[in-house]
Order: C-alpha cells, then sequence, then structure tokens
C-alpha cells in the first residue's frame, strides 16, 4: 500500500532522499555508461552528476544518523504516491541524446520538487537547511540536462519551465489518458453483447450509458485516491478524479449515443465507427504525450479495443 507524501515523518523524509539518490546515481552512471563511445563529452557530464549524487547521498547519510541512528528503513520512490513511474534504463535500449534528456530533466525537476516540499514541510533546522540546500543543487543539474538540447537540435535552448511543464503533462494529462481508455474500451464488452443479444438500441443505449458513467464513477474515485498531491502539486485529489470520471464516461458515451438511431444496422455501424475513431485518437494521445511510437500505440490500443469488441460480439451473439 502506498502512502501518501503528507504522511510522511522527517525520518521517512530522510530516508526517502537517500533511495532516490542512490537511484539517481545509478541511472546517471547508466547514462555515461550507454553515451560513452558516442558521446564521450554527455557522458563524463552524466558521470559529474553521478559524482554529485553521491555526495549527495553521504550528506544525507551523516544528518541521518546523527538524528536517527544506524538503521535506515527502507523507502522506496515507488511506495509513496506522486511520483511518476519510470522505465528500467535497460528497457530503453538503445539510448539516444533526446530520451536521456528528457528523462534527466523530467528526473531533476522531479527531484527538486520533491526536496523543496521535503524542506517546507521540516521543522528541524538542520534537515530543512540540507533539503533546501539541495533542491537548489538539483536546480544545476536540471539546467545541465536542459542544455543537452542543444546537441541535438539547433533551436534555442528551453526556457526553465519546460521539466516542469512536462512533469505537470505526464502527471495530469495521464489520468485523462487512462479514463479515455477505460471509457472507451472497458465499455465495449457489454454494450455490444447487449447490442446483438437483443437487437434493439434503446435497451443497448441504456446498457451504454449505464456502462460508461459506472465506470466513470468508479475511475473517479479511483484517481481521487491515488495521491493527495502533496508531492506533486498536481492539485486537489478530487478535482483530478472529476476529471479522470468525465473523461472515462465520455469515452463510453461516445458508442453508446449511436443507439438512439432505431435502426439497428445502421446504430451498429456508426458505433463501429466511432469506436475506431475513439481507439485513433486515444493512440495519438499516447504518441503525443507518452513518447509511444505511434505504430507500437496503435497496435496496443487497436488490437486491445478489438479484443473487447470482439468479445462482446461473440457473447451477444451466443
Amino acid at each position: 500500500m502506498s502512502l501518501n507524501f503528507s504522511d510522511l515523518t522527517e525520518r521517512d523524509l530522510l530516508a526517502l532522499a537517500i533511495s532516490l539518490e542512490e537511484e539517481d546515481e545509478r541511472i546517471y552512471d547508466d547514462f555515461a555508461a550507454a553515451l560513452h563511445e558516442s558521446y564521450p563529452d554527455t557522458a563524463a557530464m552524466f558521470r559529474a552528476m553521478a559524482a554529485e549524487e553521491s555526495g549527495h547521498r553521504h550528506r544525507l547519510l551523516d544528518l541521518y544518523r546523527s538524528r536517527f541512528g544506524d538503521h535506515i528503513p527502507l523507502i522506496r520512490r515507488q511506495d509513496v504516491k506522486g511520483f511518476v513511474e519510470r522505465k528500467p534504463v535497460w528497457l530503453s535500449r538503445p539510448l539516444g541524446l533526446d530520451m536521456v534528456r528528457a528523462q534527466a530533466e523530467l528526473m531533476e525537476a522531479e527531484t527538486k520538487r520533491f526536496y523543496a516540499r521535503a524542506a517546507q514541510r521540516s521543522q528541524d533546522a538542520a534537515v530543512r537547511q540540507l533539503l533546501g540546500d539541495l533542491a537548489a543543487e538539483e536546480r544545476k543539474h536540471q539546467a545541465a540536462a536542459e542544455r543537452l538540447e542543444a546537441r541535438i537540435t539547433p533551436q534555442a535552448i528551453q526556457k526553465e519551465g519546460e521539466a516542469e511543464r512536462r512533469l505537470f503533462v505526464l502527471q495530469f494529462v495521464q489520468p485523462g489518458l487512462a479514463g479515455l481508455m477505460d471509457g472507451s474500451v472497458s465499455t465495449l464488452a457489454p454494450l455490444f453483447a447487449a447490442a446483438f443479444a437483443t437487437h434493439d438500441t434503446w435497451e443497448t443505449f441504456l446498457v451504454g450509458v449505464a456502462s460508461a458513467v459506472g465506470a466513470g464513477i468508479s475511475m473517479g474515485f479511483a484517481e481521487a485516491l491515488s495521491d493527495d498531491g502533496s508531492l506533486t502539486g498536481r492539485g486537489s485529489p478530487w478535482l483530478r478524479g472529476v476529471v479522470c470520471g468525465m473523461m472515462t464516461a465520455v469515452g463510453g458515451l461516445g458508442h453508446a449515443l449511436p443507439y438512439l438511431i432505431r435502426d439497428f444496422w445502421t446504430a451498429t455501424a456508426v458505433a463501429a465507427g466511432v469506436v475506431l475513431l475513439e481507439l485513433a485518437v486515444i493512440a495519438w494521445i499516447r504518441n503525443r504525450y507518452m513518447d509511444t511510437p505511434l505504430l507500437a500505440a496503435a497496435f496496443q490500443v487497436v488490437v486491445g479495443g478489438l479484443l473487447v469488441f470482439g468479445a462482446g460480439i461473440a457473447i451477444g451473439s451466443s
């Protein structure tokens, strides 16, 4: 079970900070090893960043031991709600400069935000000062990651807030996309099962509306309870829940509305066309905001959607 950031004690915050610095150090070492042959200067920069993260970890360890002793509880980023999920580096090979830059910017923006929020929560002067100092040092790392942009394109360096906006998009757009995907895909089976079982457009419409509304309520509560926003700055969890729930309901209602057409086969044809349009929109959003290759996104979404679509028709026709 994940904890809310607001529930962490000062001891927990320091233990989590130690874990974060160790993880970031190893990731930067992986970046340096992967880029060494093709981009030696960039690899050297990442080795230096890894060494700085090691220094941060030792400073945190010294302060922790002086305050709480030698035992450090294992608290990882995945144990706390609000952190962005990171794909392991070994799953992302071969590494390119653009992918490395984007991930490094995201890592530093997230770590900087963590230290800033943790410093605000701390009541101990020494802990507060160290966390504030580390937040300032992470800003330098973020700027270094952003300067990699000049090695990739001739365009101007992205302004300082770009990584923060990317982090916000990942954390805010993602729940909306999850809702849209759930509403568009999970409601296909009951809708088309009802359609082919009854051949009654009005009853099918009622089943579709009930499925969409029910899924919207369920997804809305799931998102609202997933993260209280105290770490990520994503805003009110209930506002995010409303957005996620509404997107889920919209995804389900899209292919339910055609069954207001009285002719069964005409309504079914229109609904099938809406389904294909919904799946195409989801694939585009995943490509645009989630950095998923368009063909891979289309394959994953379309295949999943068609399997659910086929299951609904098969069940309804049996």
